[in-house]
């Protein structure tokens, strides 16, 4: 009977406990010692016994001891490199110009305004504040020779970020999965790339922005690997803050490196998604991983960012070049541009100064200078300062003298008369064409008349309260100083006083345009009063003054200054160029041209042209496998494509939001805003030569990169002279030009080496001589990159925003005293012979002012006299001729225009 029944196989044994990693005969080695032949090699070079594997490592960066060396030697070549004669050329290199005076002004605390956030500028004044910089410097013109300034350690700061760019790149490929041939070729790739190395040595904020992009990307590489391990533990909370610190530190060099907070982005929400969808996770999981990205990746950058601009207000307490540009409200924080109390209540007879509201609130402003065209009477403008020329009286316009000694306040619906006070003539319009603006709806706005003249209708204006202040019920029923926000409509033509961001050409003194516009925009015709003064207010009347505004008050106001500044640098540059041609390295930036000797920015052609290839090459074969998954072909079931796919569409994808942004800027743009998407190229590059040679054997594979290192080593050694402003030759330079559109001049170089020893090593300073077109024609220096608001220089009717205004004090005197019987004739005369008189009393005023001459071109000294002279001669004659009077009519502007024709017509005439 026993032999008919089966014996029992033995129990199972349990999953866990010591008899997991039980043998048997049929599998001798316990299931971990089944390792891959890499896994196998990376332990045995730690020393562990076979079978053995260390704990996961931090941000899966599995390096062996070997890699660390190399990474040191790297680094010492990357230093070589990049600090390879760093005190050459002793003087100011092209954007130098802008980011070296930022550092004086930030250690002046002098308060400024750029386009771009302060982190970079922070570190550069760090580094020259730490070496003794007194800020005295002025950065004034490229080619200037450098004079007790610490620019060696201030070009150190982005020469240093540009060294620790290059290891970050090698780690992030280990961190992708990538072999370490590859990772060292694109470490060596970013080594010596031409155009990563000129932009790296000198005073520039690109090598700051590249690398905490590149640290971003290592960050985030780190945290996904820890993401697909083992979610919330200390070293997944440590890589996810620390890729949201850099996140935010990327964003404060550059508004460029919001592209990098997108590409993060993009890739945050496919991981949500996938985990959305992994019906393993419950939703309380799911909304910790949501919670802790949110806070990491997006709170933790915006404070960062935040607090950049903190510590940027706190250094910059002092008034400076930005002013303008600011509100009133922001203006009185800074130390030097506060304001006493003013009265609040404003009457007929007060003193007043007027603000705009839209324009960074320039004051209604006029001095004695007329307009070359139009009427040719006194120019009105807006001007960003303080200035006794910003000083009127309100008047009333309806003849009603109030003899009673009370004030008569200024209320809604009332017909006024504004007087300059400086040189007595009225606000006036009448219909002819704005200056600048020369369309039908824009009327020209003067000064108008002359002391004791009363004037004509054209000078009234009827007051329109728009709002008040919700603190001040009076506000809104008449003027109250600050408080009111009114308008100001002509009384016969109907138009509104006016004013946009154009700017007048120099004989206006680059101040903004300010027209009578019966079309007008209501932001653009909004006024207030900022200060009002009246004889017969007591001392104990109610005062106002602006609210200060808090921190967060200013740092949105400082965005949209920038924005609207970044917005408007439209001007061509001799070397802009458009996105479509930095792929394929069209051509460069002429930094430097001095002593023979030049710095031009180009990249290395191998290396550029390759990961543009590599970029194409993903494109491409990305699309075929998209074809073939149509047609039911199942290549992604393969892990290795699966891989590749993920590694070289994630770099791909930062590629494209670094460069295609750029296409929708109607901005003044460079070959260097390409760079964040150069990193990202070269990175796809090296992950598309290690799919390439995956299947080669490592000797095969290293020997493949040994010739590319070496081509890319020829390729910078031959353009090196351009990048390190070395000797060369003019035929060495001509042999170099490889393409037609590479526009660095050659005729700078001299025949041979030999020459450069009969060159002084000390030269006075020129103004540098850059050259443009293909066989380098020496051109005019143009301006460097107007990145900043300060050095722009704008065309008649460019965006007044697309430069800062210049520091322009006016200096206007009074004009020269008129005795009774002159005061006693004009009052008598006709409106035609009183304009006449008053434009004479002009051309007498401006030569005796000396406002805003710095900002015109003027001629030699002798010149100036004698114009000066002749000026003031026939001022003296021409106010003796217009002593004899007519009969005073209520208007004359028909009578003058018809003065003025015959004054062209027979000149020589109306003066005897």
């Amino acid at each position: 009977m026993s032999g008919s029944v089966r014996a029992r196989r033995p129990a199972s044994p349990p999953l866990s406990g010591s008899h997991a990693s039980a043998t048997s005969q049929r599998f001798p080695h316990a299931r971990q010692d089944h390792l891959d032949a890499d896994v196998r090699r990376a332990a045995a070079s730690k020393g562990l016994a076979p079978g053995r594997v260390k704990a996961y490592p931090l941000g899966g960066l599995n390096l062996s001891s070997g890699e660390w060396k190399l990474l040191v030697v790297v680094l010492l070549v990357a230093s070589a490199v990049r600090l390879f004669r760093l005190s050459k050329p002793s003087s100011v290199v092209f954007d130098e110009v802008h980011f070296g005076k930022f550092a004086s002004k930030y250690i002046k605390t002098q308060y400024f305004v750029d386009v771009h956030p302060p982190l970079a500028k922070l570190l550069i004044t760090l580094a020259a504040f730490v070496f003794g910089y007194d800020g005295n410097f002025d950065f004034k013109d490229i080619g200037k020779q450098y004079d007790d300034v610490p620019y060696v350690a201030m070009r150190l700061v982005p020469a240093i970020l540009g060294i620790a760019t290059i290891p970050l790149s090698y780690l992030t490929l280990r961190g992708l999965d990538c072999r370490a041939t590859t990772a060292l070729l694109a470490s060596l790739f970013i080594t010596f790339e031409n155009g990563l190395v000129t932009q790296s040595r000198y005073i520039l904020l690109d090598s700051p922005l590249i690398f905490f992009t590149a640290l971003s990307i290592f960050f985030w590489v780190g945290f996904c690997n820890e993401d697909k391990h083992e979610p919330f533990t200390e070293s997944w909370w440590g890589w996810l803050f620390m890729s949201g610190l850099s996140l935010g530190a990327v964003a404060s060099c550059k508004w460029v490196g919001l592209f990098t907070i997108a590409t993060v982005g993009l890739s945050t929400v496919g991981q949500l998604w996938n985990l959305l969808g992994d019906l393993r996770i419950p939703p309380r999981v799911f909304m910790h991983h949501f919670a802790a990205r949110a806070l990491c990746l997006i709170l933790v950058p915006v404070l960062f960012y935040m607090g950049m601009f903190q510590i940027h207000f706190m250094i910059l307490g002092s008034s400076g070049d930005g002013d303008g540009f600011m509100s009133s409200e922001f203006q009185h924080t800074l130390g030097g541009r506060g304001m006493a109390d003013t009265f609040a209540d404003i009457a007929l007879g007060s003193q007043i100064s007027i603000r705009h509201v839209n324009t960074q609130g320039g004051y209604l402003h006029s001095h004695p200078h007329n307009y070359p065209g139009g009427s040719k009477q006194q120019q009105i403008t807006l001007y960003p300062h303080r200035d006794h020329n910003n000083d009127w009286r309100i008047y009333n316009a309806t003849w009603e003298e109030n003899d009673s000694g009370e004030l008569t306040y200024i209320t809604d619906k009332m017909r006024v008369k504004l007087e300059h006070i400086t040189t007595e003539k009225r606000l006036h319009s009448h219909d002819v064409r704005a200056p600048i603006s020369d369309v039908d709806f824009q009327n020209e706005v003067s000064a108008y008349g002359m002391p004791g003249f009363d004037g004509d209708a054209n000078d009234d204006w009827w007051v329109e309260i728009v709002h008040g202040d919700k603190r001040d019920r009076e506000s809104g029923k008449r003027l109250r100083t600050i408080r009111t926000t009114f308008r100001l409509r002509h009384a016969l033509t109907g138009c509104y006083l006016f004013s946009h961001k154009i700017k007048l050409p120099d004989w206006g003194f680059e101040q903004q345009e300010v027209t009578c516009n019966k079309n007008a925009v209501l932001a653009n015709s909004l006024w207030f009063v900022e200060t009002s003064t009246h004889p017969l207010l007591p001392e104990d009347a109610p005062k106002v003054n602006y609210r200060l505004p808090g921190f967060l008050a200013k740092f949105i106001e400082l965005q949209q200054v920038m924005w609207t500044t970044n917005a408007g640098l439209t001007d061509r540059h001799t070397f802009d160029s458009r996105p479509e041609s930095w792929p394929h390295l069209r051509r460069g930036i002429n930094f430097w041209v001095k002593d023979h000797r030049q710095i031009y920015l180009v990249g290395n052609p191998m290396v550029w042209w390759l990961s543009t290839l590599s970029v194409l090459s993903y494109i491409a074969v990305r699309g075929f496998l998209i074809l073939r998954a149509k047609r039911g072909y199942r290549d992604f079931d393969s892990t290795k494509v699966v891989k590749y796919d993920s590694l070289c569409g994630f770099l791909f994808l930062g590629w494209f939001l670094h460069y295609f942004p750029f296409f929708i800027m109607g901005r003044q743009l460079f070959l260097h805003h390409y760079f964040p998407s150069l990193y990202f190229a070269i990175l796809l590059l090296s992950g598309v030569f290690d799919l390439v040679t995956s299947t080669l054997r490592p000797r095969v594979r290293l020997q493949i990169a040994g010739v590319l290192i070496i081509l890319a080593v020829w390729n910078f050694t031959h353009f090196s002279p351009l990048a390190y402003g070395n000797q060369w030759t003019k035929s060495k330079c001509n042999s170099s030009k490889w393409l037609k559109t590479w526009d660095f001049s050659c005729n700078d170089f001299p025949d041979t080496y030999a020459e450069y020893s009969g060159i002084a090593a000390a030269t006075p300073h020129v103004p540098p001589v850059l050259a443009t077109g293909g066989q380098g024609a020496p051109v005019a220096e143009p301006d460097p990159e107007h990145t900043s608001s300060y050095v722009v220089k704008a065309e008649p009717g460019r965006d007044i925003f697309a430069g800062e205004p210049q520091e322009v004090r006016s200096k206007a005197r009074p004009p020269p005293p008129v005795d009774e019987e002159s005061n006693i004739s004009s009052t008598a005369q006709t409106t035609s012979t009183a304009e006449s008189a008053s434009m004479v009393a002009e051309s007498s005023s401006a030569v005796s002012s000396q406002e805003e001459a710095s900002a015109v071109p003027s001629a030699s000294s002798t010149a100036a006299q004698a114009a000066s002279s002749s000026a003031a001669a026939e001022a003296e004659s021409s106010t003796a001729a217009a002593k004899p009077a007519k009969l005073a009519g209520p208007q004359g502007e028909a009578e003058v225009e018809a003065e003025k024709v015959a004054h062209e017509l027979y000149p020589d005439a109306l003066e005897k």
